[in-house]
């Protein structure tokens, strides 16, 4: 897959923000933070968001196969399933939106819901940007179309 050095720079820079996410998921298992902290919830995260960070390092050399990125969203969609429901009650639940809570208790796990839905919609766009990417250059015979040269 032949992208742009523009295009390749953009995705080393997704790629440092979603290896920070991934590091951020470290703090997950601090029971100063967090009540009753799960250490497979805080991998799975890590994993998940390192694993979005490899799949842009390798878009800029290769073409990634598309059952992979089927597979993240597939991912992505079912985090969105299971966190909606503490998000939406963020949003719109008696108690007032917050997203900066210090702390994460068992009596309200909202925000980090929240946190981790805003997590997964921004892996769900970068994936599906990925996918999306790959099968306009895959239509334009391997390379980008001369429109998306430009930005």
């Amino acid at each position: 897959m032949k992208l742009s050095p523009l295009f390749a720079i953009g995705h080393f820079i997704i790629t440092v923000l979603f290896a920070v996410f991934a590091r951020l998921q470290v703090n997950d298992i601090d029971p100063a933070v967090y009540h009753k902290p799960s250490s497979l919830d805080a991998m799975l995260w890590f994993s998940f968001y390192l694993l979005i960070a490899a799949l842009f390092v390798v878009s800029v050399f290769r073409k990634v196969p598309p059952s992979i990125l089927i597979v993240s969203l597939v991912a992505c969609v079912t985090e969105l399933i299971m966190t909606g429901p503490g998000f939406i009650e963020n949003l719109f639940g008696d108690d007032d939106f917050s997203m900066t809570q210090v702390s994460m208790s068992a009596e309200d796990p909202r925000v980090e819901l929240t946190r981790e839905f805003a997590g997964a919609l921004i892996a769900f766009s970068a994936v599906l940007y990925l996918l999306l990417m790959q099968l306009k250059i895959e239509k334009a015979g391997g390379q980008l179309p001369p429109a998306s040269r430009e930005g």
